[in-house]
């Protein structure tokens, strides 16, 4: 398990964007087909827009077709948390930085039925794409 960061507000304000804190920190979503990484094709691994935690790489990325960037697995499930949300009188299961405790998105049993079968829906705005990183080398670490 990543070790745990732990900001104060005034600290999380200071270093995320206004948009960013709104989705990361106060659980906000993108509109849909407005985030920058949701037509990215480039290869990379994405990492937690505030405290840099690998959560996914472009081989597990895919078109889902919701709007939002859509990935079938992360690098690690220990880098992200699942938490049940019951907002806007919905059950949903939501995706969060083990790290920080940054909201990401959720998750939903609609993916691709070839690999695991989920699509975790994620906030362009909580993600850094880090074309410097090889995913494969991500995998590698994750697999021994």
């Amino acid at each position: 398990m990543p070790e745990k960061i732990q900001k104060s507000d005034a600290e999380w304000r200071e270093a995320l964007s206004p948009e960013q804190y709104r989705i990361l920190r106060e659980k906000g979503t993108e509109p849909a087909f407005t985030g920058v990484y949701n037509d990215e094709k480039g290869r990379g691994v994405y990492r937690c827009a505030a405290c840099g935690a690998p959560l996914f790489t472009s081989e597990e990325k895919y078109d889902s077709g919701s709007g939002w960037p859509s990935f079938y697995d992360a690098v690690d499930q220990g880098n992200i948390e699942l938490h049940e949300d019951h907002s806007y009188g919905m059950r949903r299961i939501e995706v969060s930085c083990a790290r920080c405790g940054g909201h990401l998105g959720h998750v939903f049993p609609d993916g691709p039925r070839d690999k695991t079968g989920l699509r975790y829906c994620i906030n362009s705005a909580a993600l850094d794409l880090d074309r410097d990183m090889d995913p494969a080398a991500v995998k590698g670490e994750r697999s021994a």
